[in-house]
Formats: structure tokens, C-alpha cells, sequence
């Protein structure tokens, strides 16, 4: 079983900076890729970072400039960190881990709120 667990959101101002972290454990095979989505209330969850196992990483546009994707393979953690903060980036912030057989786990997701 796989286990996604995230940390780091919270409540700030707009203009301030989170760092999201994601620790995977479990019984997995190779990451093909891992990413952060996000979803706010009423709208559809979209994708907002990506790292293939090649070290690849796309951003949505809305946050390129502002949002660094980065991992750690040795801890199987990777890390958001969010800079510039706009209270549109206000969702609960999803990990999730793709691994080479094709399976995709999902993190229990941890609220950003950003105030303007």
C-alpha cells in the first residue's frame, strides 16, 4: 500500500511564501512521475506541477515564476514551494505519484488559503 502524506499549507497573505512537502512510503515501483494538483471549491482540479523520473518538470502557467517543484529521491519526498502568493492559488493542494505499472496515488490534500 501506498501513502501519500502532504504538509505545509496554511493561511497567509497574499504575497507571502508556503513550501508544500509530499512523503511517499509504501510498496511501490518505480516513479514514473509525481505532481502536485490543486482543486478550489467549485472548480475542477488541475494539474499545477509535474516531475518526470528524468528530473522533467512542467508548470500550469498560471504559476510559472512563482512555484518551484523540486524532490528528494533519497527521502521519496518532493517539495512546492510557492512564492508570491495570490489569493487564486487558494485550493487544497494534492500530491500524487505515478508509478511504471501505471498506477496513480493520491495524498489526502492540505488546504492553502491565501487572504488578500
Amino acid at each position: 500500500q501506498v501513502q501519500l502524506v502532504e504538509s505545509g499549507g496554511g493561511l497567509v497573505q497574499a504575497g507571502a511564501s508556503l513550501r508544500l512537502s509530499c512523503a511517499a512510503s509504501g510498496s511501490f515501483s518505480s516513479i514514473r512521475a509525481m505532481g502536485w494538483s490543486r482543486q478550489a471549491p467549485g472548480k475542477q482540479r488541475e494539474i499545477v506541477a509535474a516531475i518526470t523520473s528524468g528530473g522533467t518538470t512542467n508548470y500550469a502557467d498560471s504559476v510559472k515564476g512563482r512555484f518551484t517543484f523540486t524532490r528528494d529521491n533519497a527521502k521519496n519526498t518532493v517539495y512546492l514551494q510557492m512564492n508570491s502568493l495570490k489569493p487564486e492559488d487558494t485550493a487544497v493542494y494534492y500530491c500524487n505519484l505515478a508509478d511504471t505499472y501505471g498506477s496513480v496515488y493520491w495524498g489526502q490534500g492540505t488546504q492553502v488559503t491565501v487572504s488578500s
